[in-house]
């Protein structure tokens, strides 16, 4: 996979990359909408897609809507809602067998984008604005899935974990934002949005199947209703950490298992040259089986249920989660503290840089047979600004030492401890 194999062009102010290959039996189409995490708008930008996937102009009624995409030879259409770095990133996919396997009577790429630029650009309306109905289910859909994160402890610990870390920072907003904000959202009031929201998004259409770049140019010219004024662009955020000193928070609910969240900042992002340790950093500390986290905090001391690190290389963080008996807080902290104080050592073995250097391989070359993770890996690209192949990608892990791997662990500093913990009796 190299810097040649998306062609790209643009049409209406949206961005069009296209990988033109036969390997596939369906086309994959990914339409991503980012726009800058900010508190006025997170929840509006949130509950669009959930209105949007209800109906469209043509298909008006939910049922016709779903009836669609089965005449469509069971077309798959889905979308998510997510942050990348300081960004809300809405983001909907199709997936449409190749004509080439069925008896279609019109093309079934261009029956997908005629689908797909309706729910983005024509929904159903009435009176000119979103139908009330399909906006006060939708409110109540994601309210639901707000409220849920409340009950899962594991996510709920993590979300605030990142709340705590980034007082003042817009990530630390949800991306489906806040549910004090939902009952003001008015089918017009979204709608208005929602225009807004079409004009001052980052579009980034993929398209990976038996199609060329023309052929999807022309078939965004005529399938999206677009008006843009102006193409926008992702500002790639410089990440230089300033701590102070590491904030410890507590908390209590009514749980028996504590959770313990660690937050760390590191300057290495995505674009830096040294990317690669970082992945093999986060790998060797907590992001395996054979991690430290794991085997030392798990498995031979047996205070977690679970204990794991993530790093996100679009924000300069890292977090380690664990799930813990509330009575071994110190303990659990102690031996958690003690692996980060390893990894700034050089207390690296031969087996883990050999472990984790395969995991990171398999999980890369993997990547390469599904086309949703190829458009997921190269639109990294065009939130960080670095056109890194994932050839490039392999060859700089395999190459990447222990001394290497010391020097990123330095660079990462805790930030905040969150410890999710239960009610005092009495």
């Amino acid at each position: 996979m190299n810097k040649t194999l998306f062609e790209r062009g643009s049409v209406g102010n949206m961005n069009i990359h296209v990988l033109p290959t036969n390997r596939f039996k369906t086309f994959a189409v990914s339409l991503y909408a980012g726009i800058p995490l900010d508190s006025k708008t997170v929840t509006s930008t949130a509950l669009t897609p959930f209105v949007l996937r209800r109906g469209t102009s043509s298909y008006p009624e939910t049922l016709q809507f779903r009836e669609q995409l089965e005449h469509l030879y069971g077309a798959g259409f889905g979308f998510d809602v997510y942050k990348r770095g300081n960004y809300q990133i809405v983001q909907f996919r199709m997936d449409t067998i190749n004509d080439s396997f069925v008896h279609s009577e019109a093309p079934l790429l261009a029956q997908t984008f005629r689908f797909l630029g309706e729910v983005v650009t024509r929904p159903a309306l009435e009176e000119g604005v979103f139908r009330e109905s399909y906006v006060a289910a939708e409110r109540e859909n994601v309210r639901k899935k707000l409220e849920a994160i409340i009950n899962d402890k594991i996510r709920y610990a993590a979300e605030r974990c990142i709340e705590e870390m980034f007082q003042g920072d817009p990530y630390r907003l949800h991306p489906l934002g806040e549910r004090s904000d939902l009952d003001r959202i008015t089918a017009s009031l979204l709608f208005e949005a929602y225009q807004n929201w079409l004009q001052e998004a980052r579009l980034d259409l993929y398209v990976v199947g038996d199609t060329t770049l023309a052929e999807v140019q022309e078939l965004v010219s005529s399938s999206f209703a677009l008006k843009r004024a102006a193409a926008h662009s992702y500002v790639h955020e410089q990440v230089e950490p300033v701590i102070q000193e590491v904030r410890a928070v507590s908390e209590q609910l009514d749980v028996n298992q504590g959770k313990l969240n660690l937050g760390l900042r590191t300057p290495i992002t995505y674009g830096d040259n040294r990317y690669a340790s970082a992945l093999l950093y986060s790998g060797i500390l907590g992001s395996y089986p054979h991690s430290k986290l794991f085997i030392n905090v798990r498995e031979k001391e047996s205070l977690a249920y679970y204990a794991a690190s993530r790093y996100d290389g679009h924000k300069g963080l890292l977090t380690i989660q664990s799930g813990i008996e509330i009575a071994n807080y110190e303990k659990a902290l102690q031996i958690i503290q003690a692996q980060l104080s390893d990894m700034r050592s050089g207390v690296i073995s031969e087996l883990e840089m050999s472990q984790t250097k395969a995991m990171l391989r398999n999980s890369l070359l993997e990547m390469k047979d599904s086309a949703f993770e190829m458009i997921a890996y190269d639109f990294n690209r065009v939130l960080s600004g670095k056109d890194r192949p994932v050839d490039e990608l392999l060859s700089q892990v395999e190459r990447v030492t222990p001394e290497d791997v010391v020097q990123a662990a330095q660079t990462f500093e805790l930030d905040t401890i969150y410890f999710l913990t239960g009610k005092k009796e009495g």
